[in-house]
This record gives C-alpha cells, structure tokens and sequence, in this order.
C-alpha cells in the first residue's frame, strides 16, 4: 500500500502561513472524533513539511521507516524528508505537533547553524535515529518538559484565536522553541548523543569562523573522531565532505556580500577566506553558475 503524503495546503489553511500547533489526544474510549479532519495519527504518512513532535504525557510506539521505536512523555524528535511513520499501541499519549515549512519562513539558517545543538539535532539527528534505534532522540527532564509545554501552549493559543500580529509572534516562539531544544540536546548524556553533538560541534565551529583555513586534523580534533570516521559521518550527515561544506558555506556568505554590500569582489573573496580572488571567482561560478560580478548585475 501506498504511503499517504500529508499535504501543507490541509494543515496551515487558506492564510497559507505554515506555522501550526496542535494536539494528537488518545481517547480512553476511542470513540470521540480526531482532533482535525486530517489527523493521520495512526495511518501510515509522510510530510511535504517538518514536524516537531513533544510528548506530553502517556507512551505508545511510533513505526518510523518500518522500525517501532517506544515513545515515552518528554520525548523530543523531528520529522522530515518524507520519513514514513505512524503510532500505535497508544496508551493515554498526548503529544504536540508543531508542523511548519521552513521554506516558506523568514528562517535564519545561517544563525542556527551557529549552534552546535541545533546541528546536532535538527540536522544530523533525524538522519542517524534509524541507525541509533531512537537512542540520540531528545529526552526532556520534568523542568524542561514544563517550560517546552507553556511554549506549545502560548503557539497553540496563536494558532486558534489569530489575533493581528499572531504570524510574527508564531515565528519569534518557534525559533524559541528550537532555540531552547538546542541547548537542552546539548546536555543530552548517551552515546549516541554525544557523537552527534561533537559533529555539530564540527558544523557549528565553520559556521562561526567560515573564513579560517579550517584542516581536516583541527576539526577531526573538534569531534573526537579519526579523519576517516569523521568524513564518513560527515558525509552520510550532509552528503558533503567538511571541506566542500565550508566551500559552499564560504560561497553562500560572499553571495550575501554581493547582494548587500558594495564591497569589491577581490574584497568579498578575502572576507569570506579566499587567498586567490581568481580561485574564489571560480569556485563561485561552479557553485552559483555565474560569476561573481554577473551574479551581483542580476541580483540588483
């Protein structure tokens, strides 16, 4: 059987804004309708979106890619990249659904990729929970999980009363609440954690210093790892190695530059890390298709 695709355009309505909060309740008797005529709770689905899923109380297990992992109240885990799953075996589960589309967002990548937390856990968890059997997933303690429900609840509230304003606060609390999921992953202890936090470490320490002549020894150092076990995870995490991740990294923030400054190309390339400014117009052109000056004449 065909795996549904949990469309976009169903959950954040006709305004098209794609933030939303909700809830997934399991009822004691079953009998009481689905909380949105699209719930998908316990059908087998995938998302054209990303969805943060916070267990608020109760356990079950959710199928992800044909594997059960147990889920349990303070459980923290994203869903994307059309990842099939559903839940079964509910046993008075209440979890949130925060759904958005961070491409239909005025989203600051640039800045949390900054943070090691968030790389570990928004980019490079979802990728290795399959491997890991769920064991690098986010566990909250009681206070954590406290402060993440009066987040929820405060986007919850947003969502149905849609008072003027209510985008802008819906975005300041989602970046809250990834920005506060960050750092608590950080403080995470299993294993299977810390590998992925001392390779967010790696992607966060080049997004912060992008124009430093970063060795691959420096960063393996970074994440206590050989340079082989750290292209290898590098590479199943990003699909790049860590030296064509700074290049296009060192190319996106000179693209910027042109767009915003008025500063000369040889001047963009040594700000971004380049010695050569006709080695970084080449560079430029294979990433964008265009070169530098080109790219800033069409960018105008």
């Amino acid at each position: 059987m065909e795996t549904l695709i949990a469309d976009g355009h169903d959950y954040f309505g006709m305004t098209g804004f794609p933030i939303l909060v909700g809830r997934s309740i399991t009822c004691p008797t079953g009998d009481d309708p689905p909380p949105h005529p699209h719930d998908l709770t316990e059908i087998e689905h995938s998302h054209d979106f990303c969805e943060l899923a916070i267990v608020k109380q109760g356990r079950g297990l959710q199928s992800l890619e044909g594997m059960d992992m147990p889920i349990t109240a303070g459980d923290v885990f994203l869903l994307q990249g059309r990842q099939r799953h559903f839940y079964h075996n509910r046993k008075d589960l209440i979890m949130y659904n925060v759904m958005y589309n961070p491409d239909l967002i005025l989203w600051p990548e640039n800045e949390l990729r900054c943070m090691p937390g968030y790389c570990a856990m928004f980019l490079l968890e979802p990728t290795y929970r399959k491997q890991h059997r769920f064991a690098s997933r986010l566990h909250l303690k009681r206070l954590q999980l406290a402060h993440v429900q009066s987040i929820c609840d405060e986007m919850e509230k947003e969502c149905t009363e849609r008072s003027p304003g209510y985008e802008i606060v819906l975005r300041a609390k989602l970046l809250e609440l990834i920005a506060y999921l960050s750092r608590a992953y950080m403080q995470g202890d299993s294993t299977e954690t810390q590998a992925l936090q001392r390779v967010g470490e790696v992607i966060g320490a080049m997004e912060n210093d992008y124009a430093k002549g970063w060795k691959l020894d420096e960063l393996a150092q970074i994440a206590y790892m050989s340079k082989s076990s750290l292209l290898t995870v590098f590479r199943k995490a990003t699909g790049q190695t860590p030296v064509d991740y700074l290049m296009r990294l060192r190319i996106q923030r000179a693209m910027e530059m042109l767009r915003q400054t008025d500063h000369t190309v040889t001047e963009i390339a040594f700000a971004v890390g380049f010695n050569d400014s006709n080695y970084f117009t080449r560079q430029f052109k294979k990433v964008s298709g265009l070169p530098p000056r080109q790219f800033r004449a069409q960018s105008i």
